[in-house]
């Protein structure tokens, strides 16, 4: 069997899959002036505000290079507000603003409307959310232990 075609392509369906999903969350991010990057900083701050940099990009698995832009944004936008630390001026503290806390009522509509709107039950979603999450825990320890095996 020829496992090359591009629709036996794990890799391939996840892409198209992740474009699906955030081209679906997109007109409804518009509504609350968020990019869907945007909005995955706020669903972390919404879990526990008042978080390091260091901690936010370790929860959403970015790198400062990539986060501290989208934190920019966001401060400009008027959604949260970074601190420097009076105990360690290297770290910064990220906290929601007022405004950014009240985008939260109108953003909890949003995970219920992909449920709606893809065509899998709620346990269907979890099972692939949780069949993903083991999928790049594995990818990730292989690529430390090839990265240790490069360097070692």
């Amino acid at each position: 069997m020829d496992v090359l075609p591009l629709d036996r392509q794990v890799c391939f369906a996840l892409y198209t899959a992740t474009r699906a999903v955030t081209g679906r969350y997109r007109p409804l991010l518009d509504k609350l002036g968020l990019t869907y990057p945007q909005y995955l900083v706020l669903l972390a701050l919404w879990e526990r505000d008042e978080r390091t940099v260091k901690d936010l990009g370790a929860a959403l698995q970015l790198d400062s290079s990539t986060l501290s832009p989208l934190l920019k944004r966001l401060e400009a936008t008027g959604l949260v507000a970074r601190e420097r630390r009076t105990d360690d001026e290297r770290s910064v503290t990220v906290r929601l603003t007022e405004q950014g806390e009240a985008l939260r009522t109108p953003a909890s509509g949003i995970p219920a409307r992909l449920v709606c709107d893809g065509g899998l039950d709620v346990g269907e979603l979890e099972e692939l959310r949780d069949t993903l999450v083991r999928l790049t825990a594995a990818l990730q320890r292989q690529g430390e232990i090839d990265a240790g095996a490069v360097h070692g």
